[in-house]
C-alpha cells in the first residue's frame, strides 16, 4: 500500500508542476486580468503596484495549481480505497 501512496504523490507533483506552470503561463499572455490573482493585488495595494501582473500571475498559478492537486489527490485516494 505505500508503493501506492508514493506513485499518487508523483503523479500529484507533475499535475501540481503542470496546473501551476499552465495558468502561470495563461496570466501572463492573457491581456485581461485573471480572478483572483488581480484581487489578490488591489488588497495588498500599492507595495506590488508595479509588479501587479506578475503577483497576480504567480496567485493564480499557486491557486489554480494547489486545487487542481488537491482535486487529483483526494479522488486518487477515494479510488484507491474502493478497489
Amino acid at each position: 500500500m505505500e508503493n501506492g501512496r508514493s506513485v499518487i504523490t508523483m503523479k500529484g507533483a507533475m499535475i501540481l508542476l503542470v496546473f501551476f506552470g499552465l495558468f502561470l503561463a495563461a496570466s501572463l499572455l492573457i491581456p485581461s486580468p485573471m480572478f483572483p490573482g488581480n484581487v489578490l493585488c488591489n488588497l495588498v495595494g500599492g507595495v506590488v503596484f508595479e509588479n501587479t501582473r506578475y503577483f497576480s500571475a504567480l496567485f493564480n498559478g499557486i491557486l489554480y495549481g494547489g486545487t487542481m492537486w488537491l482535486l487529483f489527490t483526494g479522488l486518487s485516494r477515494r479510488l484507491t480505497q474502493e478497489k
